[in-house]
């Protein structure tokens, strides 16, 4: 009954692990919607660039970055390899990581321990392919461009709230990961007392049968 308890308790523990990292799922969902859709990644005297957008504002001063020639307002992002290849990688992030959350939740609502452990596995895999992916952009980002700094006519730039806020998603995301994999060992454990539990009631169980058996054997042999 002791080792029943414990096991019980390794249930609860995982329970709360799934849920938090469903959370996190949930959060990095918001995060990375937030970044896509910001100009904000990039800043500086009257220019903001985004993933998809750069936006001019009004009064800034010429020659204007990357010696553009449009008016007050907001267009398409530049034509920049490294722009294209960061907002490709955050969007497979955004992907990955619904499906992780989603998968997850799935966990979360199963019965059935195998099919717990095949959702975990797969949202563990989703959320790793997410975490890389994200890496990547938010680190090919600061790096091409310093490579194009020249072409920037600016003295001074900055990375915005939404470049950070791309680093807040992936830690949120190794966090998610994190607790999925100590879930399933967890998991693993709680079944694996389960059985020894079952095992040791079942073996007691004959044992005591085969004593009583003896017991009655020997007191028929002392009567006759």
């Amino acid at each position: 009954m002791i080792m029943y308890t414990v096991a019980e308790d390794h249930m609860g523990e995982n329970e709360i692990a799934q849920v938090i990292a469903f959370i996190c799922g949930v959060i990095v969902i918001l995060l990375m919607i937030m970044g896509l859709a910001s100009t904000d990644w990039l800043m500086s005297l009257g220019w903001r660039q985004g993933l998809f957008a750069h936006c001019i504002e009004e009064g800034a001063p010429t020659p204007l970055p990357f010696n553009m020639n449009e008016p007050a307002g907001c267009y398409q992002a530049r034509d920049a390899e490294y722009i294209r290849a960061a907002a490709a990688l955050c969007v497979v992030c955004l992907l990955a990581d619904i499906a992780a959350t989603i998968l997850t939740g799935l966990g979360l609502r199963s019965q059935d321990h195998r099919d717990k452990h095949k959702y975990y596995r797969f949202a563990v895999f989703c959320m790793g392919i997410a975490l890389v992916s994200l890496l990547i952009a938010l680190v090919i980002y600061p790096v091409c461009f310093a490579a194009e700094l020249n072409f920037g006519n600016r003295p001074m730039w900055e990375f915005g709230w939404a470049y950070g806020v791309g680093w807040g998603a992936a830690i949120f995301l190794f966090g998610g990961a994190v607790l999925l994999l100590c879930d399933k060992e967890s998991e693993e454990i709680y079944y694996k007392e389960r059985k020894i539990v079952r095992d040791d009631i079942g073996g007691g169980g004959g044992a005591g049968s085969m004593m009583g058996v003896g017991h009655h054997g020997r007191s028929g042999t002392q009567l006759a």
